[in-house]
């Protein structure tokens, strides 16, 4: 355009090092992480350059040693790796953020040999916990000379002849005093062990050894049981054994190897808390993977290696894209693979795992379409029976276009009376059950019912039942609830009476279907949990129950006795589904021991 000109955008170069120290990456430790994983590239460098017959066969040791120097306040990180030429060196230590990976790769053909560094930031770490740098290095080419190079941090620096006798790099640093705590031993050896054991080299910590292990996750996927439980127990050595594991392998959309637990759910276990164990080139990168994994796997445990996952620059965090987006849907696809193939080949085994597994299964049902259609038919539930069935197997064996389903800390006696009836129900006690149950109504196209919430025809016993009307023209169930009616005077409670088929249950509690789950749906998505403000409440009383036809009797004698027998009744029906006001506890309590002493006078007289 006219009028314009090109210019080039200026660095200033002195406040680059405070930028980095400061901002760059959000924990001092990484330095460690970051000058051991530029020490392994060197090292794979050297191993490249062998295999191209740039660099001869010798014996050099290939690894990396860590010296701690207390006194003087240093830590020298050693490797044996290519070494740098004064020129390599002014091009890609005092260039800041210019990268030879690139460059190397490009130059050597090695895309299938791991390179770790890319963004040429990494060793700037260094000045986090070190007031000056100093490098020692010799070259492997031919006739090449030592470099020495240092710097305070500042925008100048010093280069020179060098005293190395060997190929390879020292990298020295002169700890400053607010960071003196790298000069401790188990500091350095805790934070390897964090970064750095699986690297493809030997380290070494003032002499000793570190790390070197060949990850499970690189091998073929046909190790024994025994190799994973293993390796879960080096992950996480304070949980139980996990359920089972899944390998993955992953070509597309890029590189990535791992291998996903699920784990033993128990009482101190953290749910919300993501603990699988994200790795690039076998370096630990972050103990976080929700951006790789979808909201309902973050529950397994394990370890992620992804070379070719996008990182941020101070490599502590993913970028998410499509492609990572991708991975996500693949690592699902893999997870229901994994459990379907243990529901068809080895159905009592799942269902052993079925308590530890079916929170995943169950909100990856609700969140995820493809992986409901995947595992849709792996639900079960335990039954009345107790045995396993799958809602498809329960609807073809109860054809009357609904699912009961009982909850087993709220359903009370009426629970045993479904069971004496032998009438098949299942068990829905898991938190998000609720939400499941309305998920599966709309895709099944089926009503769930809860024994409580509703009248079912298998309590009723039809033979047994009164119909000879009295002079009023009332039946003796009508009669009956009047009876109640009338002795608890409730403003907010209907009252049915019913021949029910079991005579020990005297009454229960039978709740709008609808409204219980509205309540039970704050409960479960806000904290709010007041069932004793759920309106539509129903007492079916059982006239076959010697104690009800007791209070009918009652009711023109001792009407007092009555009203409390019928109270007490209520009470319990109540108690036993928990809808009882916890405020109203004490006058229960109460109320129960003047019956109980009314009874003993009337027994005694």
């Amino acid at each position: 355009m006219i009028g314009m000109k090109n210019k080039t955008l200026s660095v200033h170069s002195e406040n680059i090092l405070p930028i980095i120290k400061k901002w760059l990456y959000s924990d001092k430790d990484i330095f460690l992480r970051e000058l051991v994983s530029n020490a392994c590239d060197a090292l794979g460098k050297v191993k490249i350059l062998m295999k191209e017959g740039v660099i001869g066969a010798d014996d050099t040791e290939l690894k990396i040693s860590i010296q701690i120097d207390a006194a003087a306040k240093t830590v020298t990180i050693s490797d044996t790796g290519i070494g740098m030429t004064e020129e390599e060196v002014e091009k890609y230590i005092a260039q800041i953020a210019f990268s030879g990976a690139s460059e190397f790769v490009s130059k050597y053909n090695a895309e299938q040999d791991p390179i770790i560094g890319h963004f040429g930031l990494g060793f700037y770490s260094a000045y986090m916990v070190a007031s000056s740098v100093e490098i020692q290095t010799l070259s492997h080419q031919s006739g090449a000379a030592p470099v020495l190079w240092s710097c305070d941090g500042s925008s100048n620096y010093t280069i020179g002849a060098g005293t190395r006798t060997t190929r390879g790099t020292d990298i020295i640093l002169h700890i400053d005093e607010e960071s003196v705590e790298v000069l401790e031993e188990s500091k350095l050896r805790d934070l390897l062990n964090r970064y750095c054991r699986f690297l493809p080299f030997p380290i070494e910590l003032n002499g000793t050894p570190i790390g070197n292990q060949t990850p499970l996750w690189q091998q073929n996927g046909a190790n024994a049981d025994q190799a994973y439980l293993d390796f879960y127990r080096s992950l996480y050595p304070f949980e139980p054994d996990p359920v089972f594991w899944i390998h993955l392998s992953i070509d597309y959309p890029f590189n990535l190897k791992g291998i996903l637990y699920f784990p033993k759910i128990h009482r101190r276990f953290d749910a919300t808390q993501s603990a699988i164990q994200l790795f690039c080139n076998r370096v630990f990168v972050s103990d976080n993977c929700k951006d790789i994994l979808p909201d309902y796997l973050t529950i397994l445990r394990g370890a992620i290696d992804c070379p070719d996952i996008p990182l941020n620059v101070s490599r502590s965090s993913l970028q998410v894209d499509k492609n990572v987006r991708q991975l996500s849907t693949y690592i699902s696809k893999k997870v229901a693979d994994r459990l379907i193939s243990l529901y068809q080949t080895d159905r009592e085994k799942f269902i052993a795992c079925w308590p530890d597994v079916e929170m995943v299964v169950k909100l990856g049902i609700l969140q995820d379409d493809k992986f409901y259609e995947k595992v849709k038919d792996l639900v079960i539930w335990e039954n009345s029976e107790k045995a396993f069935t799958t809602t498809a197997e329960y609807i073809e064996r109860n054809p009357t276009g609904k699912v009961l389903y009982a909850t087993q800390d709220r359903s009370g006696a009426i629970l045993e009376a479904y069971k004496a009836q032998k009438t098949e129900f299942i068990y829905a006690n898991s938190p998000i059950d609720v939400a499941l149950i309305q998920f599966l109504e709309e895709k099944l196209s089926t009503k769930f019912q809860r024994i409580d919430g509703a009248m079912d025809g298998a309590l009723f016993d039809a033979s047994r039942e009164k119909t000879a009307l009295d002079e009023n023209g009332k039946s003796e169930a009508a009669r009956v609830a009047d009876t109640f009616r009338q002795v608890l005077n409730h403003d907010h409670l209907e009252i049915e009476a019913k021949s029910l088929a079991s005579d020990s249950l005297p009454g229960f509690i039978m709740l709008d279907e609808n409204e219980r789950r509205f309540r039970d749906y704050l409960v479960m998505t806000q904290g709010k949990s007041a069932p004793h403000v759920l309106s539509k409440k129903t007492l079916v009383v059982n006239t076959n129950s010697r104690l009800v036809q007791i209070i009918a009797k009652l009711q023109g004698s001792n009407p007092k006795l009555a009203t409390d027998l019928a109270q007490h009744i209520l009470d319990l029906s109540l108690l036993a589904q928990k809808e009882l006001d916890p405020a109203e506890m004490p006058r229960v309590l109460a109320r129960q021991s003047a019956v109980l002493e009314e009874l003993a006078g009337l027994v005694t007289a």
